[in-house]
């Protein structure tokens, strides 16, 4: 029995150095490309292609004007669709490349900006914001507000706002919902666009003379936040935003479509905005001047951190398989991969978002498993979209990113968002 053992052991050490080691790592795609079978990719084409009746069915029934899908696994995309118009009026479809108002869909991408200068050592996280933007001293918080004569009493904030706070959302800075705008109206904040000549660092200091809706850390509330990211930003790089985002990401990504103001020659690519007010009603064309053409009219030079980027879903789709690859896509780091876990973990504790069960890291909304209860997904992917109706997910668990866009604003109809999210889960088959 010893021989024999004896004469299998270099067998046995032979076939471990050349098996496959457990620990190997599978090497991050760097690149899309079509997928030449969906099975392949662990996707039942028949089930698949309930995303086409789907989107099919809102264009033909006047719920959305347009929608281009993106779905891709393993970096290899599986569904990436256009439905619908540009624009109904002139019967012009929409095209896969066409350029869409992305909305809050901006403040990941500034984020991601931001924490490319935390790992070049610009700041901490708790860091003071006043440290940086001294107009965040002392600030106050809103404790009484009176509608009807446009008063209010404050107190003495308890803390001051540090920068985790900010991509937290809870610094207590809101969107001026306290007041029905009326507060940041008078002082000059434009709470989404702009078309006079204004600058970030004009409006950061406006907004830190606004009253606090709770104390730093004391709650989430979604607001201004990431146009405050977006002035840090420029502080720490020492360039204008635009400058910074394409040069820390756009270039490296190849996202050569994503701005805040289009150029001249892609203005027959930016789809055209509708509103749809009530479940019942006809879809019809935004008379919102702003929202219509903020990107392609005025002085072009309000760079909002929150609200202010366009483009197409290819390029955001470049951008998630970044964060989905750990922080590298096309040849480029962007991010460590240790700073893409600490931006996807619980940063709010027991908040939650919207006070629902989901929760929030530093720049995304965070599944668990409470809300996956309702909802097919995975715990642990991240998330957000944009007031336009734009949405995006990434799913680690699956290794699958999927986005959906029109531009509809106001959109009072189904919850395609998540018809769309049960149909891109429902087809997995593996």
């Amino acid at each position: 029995m010893k021989t024999s053992w004896l004469f299998l052991l270099p067998v046995l050490i032979l076939s471990m150095c050349t098996a496959p080691s457990l620990n190997e790592k599978k090497e991050a795609p760097q690149h899309f490309s079509l997928a030449v079978n969906v099975s392949d990719e662990g996707f039942d084409p028949v089930r698949l292609a309930r995303i086409d009746s789907l989107c099919e069915h809102a264009i033909q029934n006047n719920i959305l004007p347009n929608v281009v899908t993106f779905v891709a696994r393993h970096g290899k995309i599986v569904h990436y669709k256009a439905f619908g118009f540009r624009n109904r009026e002139k019967n012009i479809p929409v095209q896969k490349d066409d350029i869409f108002r992305l909305a809050s869909m901006s403040k990941a991408i500034v984020t991601v900006a931001l924490m490319s200068l935390y790992e070049e050592g610009k700041f901490l996280l708790d860091d003071p914001l006043a440290k940086y933007i001294p107009a965040f001293s002392n600030m106050k918080v809103m404790e009484n507000f009176n509608p009807q004569k446009g008063t209010f009493t404050t107190r003495p904030a308890k803390g001051p706002i540090t920068i985790r706070h900010l991509l937290m959302h809870t610094s207590g800075i809101h969107y001026g919902n306290l007041s029905g705008n009326d507060l940041y109206e008078k002082a000059g904040i434009p709470v989404l666009h702009s078309k006079d000549s204004l600058t970030i660092a004009q409006v950061v200091d406006r907004l830190a003379a606004q009253p606090l809706a709770h104390d730093p850390g004391a709650g989430w509330t979604y607001g201004l936040n990431t146009d405050v990211i977006g002035r840090l930003v420029e502080i720490f790089s020492g360039k204008p935003l635009d400058v910074a985002l394409k040069e820390r990401i756009f270039d490296p990504l190849g996202m050569k479509d994503t701005w805040f103001y289009l150029p001249e020659k892609d203005y027959s690519r930016f789809v055209t905005l509708y509103g749809k007010e009530h479940a019942d009603s006809a879809l019809k064309l935004s008379e919102n001047d702003l929202f219509q053409t903020y990107a392609v009219s005025g002085a072009k030079t309000y760079f909002s951190g929150g609200a202010g980027l366009v483009g197409p879903i290819e390029d955001y789709a470049r951008f998630c398989q970044m964060l989905l690859n750990r922080g590298t896509f096309n040849g480029k780091r962007i991010l460590s991969r240790k700073t893409i876990d600490i931006m996807t973990m619980n940063q709010i504790g027991d908040f939650g978002v919207w006070g629902g069960e989901n929760k929030f890291g530093l720049g995304f909304e965070i599944m668990t498993e409470n809300f996956n209860r309702h909802l097919l997904g995975s715990v642990g992917s991240f998330k957000w979209g944009g007031m336009y109706y734009t949405d995006y997910l990434i799913d680690p668990k699956e290794d699958l990113i999927f986005l959906f866009y029109t531009n509809v604003f106001p959109y009072a109809g189904p919850d395609l968002h998540q018809y769309f999210r049960v149909l891109v889960y429902q087809a997995l088959a593996d």
